[in-house]
């Protein structure tokens, strides 16, 4: 059966909290990475604030199409993610907090599209396409792993 309104509401709103706090760490790890090996690294987050920015705002947008309401910053929450390495240097440790955040994003989005399963197909359709972009991220970042990890 398919989720309720408010649920997919709540399942939104957990998503729009989770692309900020991407935003916000995304941020932090461009800014924040030193050391020669650390550029491409910088360069690929700097370059996916602004598509993690705009999943938010897509997802904004569609809670108050279904009637919810878009929280401002007192009602979120976070510190689930990963957060940026003190070590500034640790960029297999930036790396991996990119894979953990992509993934779980990723699993949500996979939850929305079941809950929303023949009953709401705007939704399904914004999750799958935020699904699709969440997907290549964590491809080039496992291929990013992959190479700094290599022996």
């Amino acid at each position: 059966m398919a989720a309720t309104t408010p649920e997919v509401v709540e399942l939104l709103k957990a998503s729009y909290n989770m692309e900020l706090e991407t935003v916000l760490n995304y941020l932090a790890n461009s800014t924040n990475l030193d050391g020669v090996r650390a550029e491409e690294i910088k360069k690929s987050l700097a370059a996916d604030v602004p598509a993690e920015l705009g999943h938010a705002q897509q997802l904004a947008n569609r809670i108050k199409q279904l009637g919810g309401f878009v929280d401002g910053s007192a009602a979120l929450k976070f510190g689930s993610q990963i957060q940026p390495s003190k070590n500034t240097v640790d960029v297999v440790a930036a790396i991996k907090a990119v894979i953990s955040a992509e993934e779980t994003a990723c699993a949500q989005y996979k939850k929305i599209i079941s809950a929303v399963e023949g009953d709401d197909y705007v939704t399904q359709d914004l999750c799958i396409r935020l699904l699709a972009d969440e997907e290549e991220h964590l491809v080039l970042f496992k291929g990013f792993l992959k190479e700094y990890t290599q022996q």
